[in-house]
């Protein structure tokens, strides 16, 4: 009787640990997906507040890679008010991302520190964070189930943060993904706050694969469901590879 229940916790063990395994290669082909070495675009934010008043915010975007780490430029191009703000991100595979924001009003650049991250991204319902790809080891995963999302047939992903300081960085606990069993794209992401509350839902839209085979979603948005605000992102333009060398992605570049 002992050899029999032994086998059986055995089993379970080792199920649940092939099940938590599952859902973290998930997550991987999943950000390996859309990932990018190089691109340029132009993208519009909309930022709609609880009051149906709406803003507009025309940002350029670079992309490109060097030694292993990819550099993102984001500069402002319109309405005046934001005109020049720019904001430069290095995002690394083995450690968190360094941030830097230029604010012409300040005529001055500073670092966005790891406790920011998770906080507005330019006055909208998406973070800093939002802006580069996740650190895969910042999470436990667990697949939750599979189940038909907008017609496809999806995983159910959860991913929790490692510790407090994981919370602060993306600014929410949990994110409960359904990801695309066929394209290992993420159709939907509701996250949790710290109490396991239901904090914002973001969507994506219109992926186009590209000629690299990579995809790239040309619509995004972030729901509160706390606060009843939600922001869009839509691509207006996109291509693959860019001309900017890579001293245009340092930090000096943002003043000129």
């Amino acid at each position: 009787m002992r050899t029999f229940l032994f086998t059986m916790l055995a089993l379970s063990l080792l199920s649940l640990q092939t099940f938590a395994q599952d859902a973290r290669e998930i997550s991987i082909k999943s950000s390996d997906a859309i990932e990018f070495s190089s691109m340029e675009m132009a993208t519009t934010l909309y930022i709609h507040d609880n009051r149906g008043n709406t803003r507009e915010r025309q940002v350029a975007v670079a992309t490109g890679t060097f030694g292993g780490v990819t550099k993102t430029l984001m500069r402002f191009i319109a309405p005046a008010d934001v005109q020049g703000t720019s904001i430069l991100i290095y995002d690394y595979e083995e450690k968190g991302d360094d941030m830097w924001v230029y604010l012409p009003s300040l005529r001055r650049t500073r670092r966005i520190v790891s406790t920011e991250r998770g906080k507005s991204f330019m006055g909208s319902e998406f973070s800093n964070a939002d802006m580069s790809r996740p650190n895969i080891d910042d999470f436990e995963y667990k697949l939750l189930g599979e189940e038909t999302f907008n017609g496809r047939d999806c995983w159910k992903i959860e991913a929790t943060a490692k510790n407090r300081d994981v919370e602060l960085e993306y600014g929410f606990r949990k994110r409960i993904s359904y990801i695309d069993k066929s394209t290992y794209l993420v159709q939907q992401s509701e996250l949790l706050d710290r109490f396991d509350k239901p904090y914002k839902v973001q969507t994506f839209a219109d992926y186009r694969k590209q000629p690299n085979g990579k995809y790239f979603s040309f619509a995004m948005e972030m729901k509160n469901v706390q606060n009843k605000r939600r922001s869009e992102m839509k691509i207006t333009k996109f291509q693959l590879g860019s001309s900017l060398n890579e001293a245009s992605f340092a930090v000096a570049s943002l003043e000129k």
